[in-house]
């Protein structure tokens, strides 16, 4: 495997899939450390946000009514705690690796290293992205390739991020390809999640490569072509009732995402299969499962972390139909992180209480 020297591994696509989870953990308590391939670690502030001024009717409408208006209202020091408490609810649940797509667009610069920061120093391994956009103008398009450029060129572990096709002039698709290529790692932007982005797939064709991250993939076709690795998000697929993914369609490796719903990847694993399960009774959990193993794939370290839990065998056609799981210890680079359930490295009640504090702040500004 070659791996990229700021992102994600390369040969996501060649690879085989890790037989790890269940050739070496089938009889254990111990697995190796989960991935969320997409997260939006600001979105921890999200809870209790007040009310939008009118009932989203449409995915643009919770675009424009939910997510556009917290956004833009984020502050460096809002960053910094929703990613501490991202990284905490992460190792919580026995995910060591979280691949994070930002956005602030009135705090934009110094925002990744604000994330990474916070991550360290929770003990979560982050692979960071800004998502670049036109919404706010050639400007902000502008800010935004340069934050990730800064990022990457300092030595950050990151990829380059789009928000979307459909928020995005060509020009700017073609930049942040451009920037991707010249950094030697790949684009994570989200793709055809709603109908809105339905022409991505012309857009994006000629220029995808297989590092890629396309998240969502809702309304692709069946044979769209596009390189790279499908990030399925079922949870916010259905919260935002964009629609199924049906990810077993994509001859693209799948992975699996949270879109910022926390990190639990236990959770949507089980998710994820009762969704295939409903729209195909043939399916299994070990289909699921291998769209969690996917991770792997794309931050190779996190197959070394080791994570201990409160249930045996770890297996998917048990966990498929177990509650309540839990992580016990998790070890990541060989370093204790959670001991009994508790943070290592950061005081949780603190955390918790200081991001409180923040999306107070945050909903004042809404």
């Amino acid at each position: 495997m070659l791996l990229l020297p700021s992102g994600l591994a390369r040969a996501a696509i060649t690879e085989p899939l890790s037989t790890a989870m269940t050739d070496s953990a089938i009889d254990e308590r111990t697995t190796p450390g989960l991935v969320c391939a997409h997260h939006h670690l600001y979105s921890a502030l999200a809870r209790g946000m007040p009310a939008p001024p009118h009932t989203p009717t449409s995915f643009l409408d919770v675009l424009e009514q939910v997510w556009w208006r917290l956004d833009t209202a984020l502050d460096l020091e809002m960053l910094e705690w929703s990613a501490k408490l991202g990284a905490l609810e992460a190792l919580e649940a026995g995910c060591t690796a979280i691949i994070d797509h930002h956005e602030s667009p009135n705090a934009i610069e110094g925002s990744l290293s604000v994330i990474a920061d916070a991550c360290s120093e929770v003990g979560v391994r982050v692979v960071a992205a800004y998502g670049v956009t036109d919404r706010h103008g050639a400007a902000g398009s502008r800010r935004g390739l340069g934050e990730n450029g800064r990022f990457l060129r300092e030595g950050g572990r990151g990829v380059v991020g789009g928000h979307a096709a459909f928020t995005c002039t060509d020009d700017t698709l073609v930049a942040a390809a451009v920037l991707a290529r010249h950094h030697g790692v790949g684009w994570h932007v989200h793709v055809a999640e709603g109908p809105d982005d339905r022409g991505a797939t012309d857009r994006l064709a000629g220029l995808s490569a297989d590092d890629w991250l396309l998240v969502h993939g809702v309304h692709l076709p069946d044979d769209h072509g596009l390189r790279g690795t499908i990030v399925h998000n079922p949870r916010s697929n259905m919260n935002n009732a964009v629609g199924y993914a049906r990810p077993t369609r994509f001859a693209n490796p799948v992975a699996l995402g949270t879109d910022g719903v926390g990190a639990d990847m236990l959770a949507e694993f089980q998710l994820a299969f009762v969704a295939a399960r409903a729209a195909d009774v043939t399916i299994g959990p070990d289909v699921a499962w291998s769209w969690l193993e996917q991770g792997w794939q794309l931050v190779p370290e996190a197959r070394d972390d080791v994570v201990t839990w409160s249930y045996s065998p770890m297996a998917p056609w048990h966990l498929a139909y177990t509650p309540t799981v839990r992580a016990l210890d998790v070890d990541i680079d060989g370093h204790p992180a959670l001991r009994d359930g508790v943070a290592v490295n950061v005081d949780a009640v603190e955390v918790r209480a200081k991001a409180a504090e923040q999306a107070r702040r945050l909903h004042a500004r809404l």
